[in-house]
């Protein structure tokens, strides 16, 4: 059978087999959350219905390729007021459904099929899907885990060949924490577009501000991808956003243009509502970022008193990905954890992770869920 996915055998693998069978038992944690809204952290109602009953009292639907200007002005004002601060104009800003489609618009922008993208390894399952989807190839360069998950500037090189087309940087890195705080040379001398994934840039932790890489690197083209599922806790509204810096942007202004304008995936209404959850959601920004940094101490704390766990605080972003010392097999730590602990953690090898052993651990989780849950790993270990 031809097309994507036709040879893909989709069978669950054991640790989701073991998990939904453990999730429906009393007592079952979850500390691999990623949605807000499963953690009692839900945006303010009255923002939404005071600024959706405005649009629909008056809607009218004017389709722009980039998306509402009132939406593009109000991302261009949050990078105004980031720290440091990059100035990227409205017109330099397209709005998307959702973080994963812009990566999508852009692997479709900057590359042929057969041509490759260069992507950090630890990573995240959701690029492969996407570079396959689009015919084109991923290339891993790799992070340097005795020295915070920073980037190893030589495997960027090694990795680079005549049919790479661009670089993904994410930073805040997911699962690591890892925060790109200086230039990172090597791209100054390959001169590659960037595509920089921050959305986990409100949530600085161990850092005290995440500079948007555009800053770092002000003479390349850099892609800034975020969205409002992530910085205000609305996976539920879908809206997204490319950023573009640089001079060399514009070379590729009318083709983003034409490719955004083929979908038009974002949704009016969460557009036209966009400017309202920046001017008022910066409070439940706080909040969610207070439950977090709380919740980093409290596990971090907790698993320092095991000698066989090794962890830090993450620079930025909401999860910890500590090594386990005493284990040689992740899947079996993590169905062992499930079926006598009721507690489901990742391994290490779902960010394609295959040094050490690892665990990922959400701090996003309600703070007493999370610190029982912590309990039980450490007694496991």
């Amino acid at each position: 059978m031809p097309g994507y996915f036709s040879d893909y055998e989709f069978v669950e693998n054991e640790i989701e087999q073991e998990y939904r069978k453990a999730e429906k038992n009393k007592g079952f944690i979850n500390l691999t959350g990623s949605n807000p809204t499963h953690e009692g952290l839900i945006f303010p109602f009255d923002i939404l219905r005071k600024a959706a009953t405005s649009y629909l009292s008056k809607r009218r639907y004017n389709p722009d390729p980039k998306g509402l200007y009132s939406a593009r002005l109000s991302v261009s004002d949050y990078y105004k007021n980031r720290i440091p601060s990059i100035d990227i104009p409205a017109d330099n800003i397209t709005i998307t459904a959702s973080t994963s489609e812009s990566y999508g618009i852009l692997f479709a922008l900057l590359a042929d099929p057969g041509d490759n993208i260069l992507a950090p390894k630890v990573g995240y399952p959701l690029f492969e899907h996407l570079a396959a989807i689009h015919h084109i190839k991923l290339r891993s360069y790799e992070l340097d885990e005795n020295n915070g998950w920073q980037i190893k500037e030589n495997s960027i090189l090694s990795e680079y060949d005549s049919r790479t087309r661009a670089i993904i940087i994410v930073s805040p890195h997911n699962p690591t924490g890892m925060v790109i705080k200086e230039p990172v040379s090597v791209l100054d001398r390959l001169d590659l577009p960037v595509i920089c994934d921050e959305v986990f840039a409100e949530f600085s932790c161990a850092v005290e501000n995440v500079a948007p890489f555009g800053a770092l690197h002000p003479q390349l083209t850099v892609f800034h991808l975020n969205g409002i599922s992530k910085m205000f806790g609305l996976p539920d509204l879908k809206l997204g956003w490319i950023a573009a810096s640089g001079a060399g942007s514009k070379d590729f202004d009318k083709r983003l243009d034409m490719l955004n304008d083929t979908y038009l995936g974002a949704n009016h209404l969460t557009q036209s509502i966009l400017p309202s959850i920046f001017s008022e959601g910066r409070d439940f920004i706080k909040q969610m970022v207070g439950r977090i940094r709380t919740n980093i101490d409290l596990a971090t704390e907790l698993l320092s008193q095991n000698p066989n766990i090794e962890t830090s605080r993450p620079e930025g972003g909401y999860y910890l990905f500590p090594q386990i010392k005493n284990w040689e097999d992740e899947e079996q730590l993590v169905l062992h954890l499930l079926k006598s602990k009721g507690v489901l953690v990742h391994p290490g090898y779902f960010y394609d992770c295959d040094r050490n052993v690892h665990i990922m651990i959400s701090c996003l989780t309600e703070t007493n869920k999370l610190a029982e849950g912590v309990k039980r790993v450490i007694a496991t270990i």
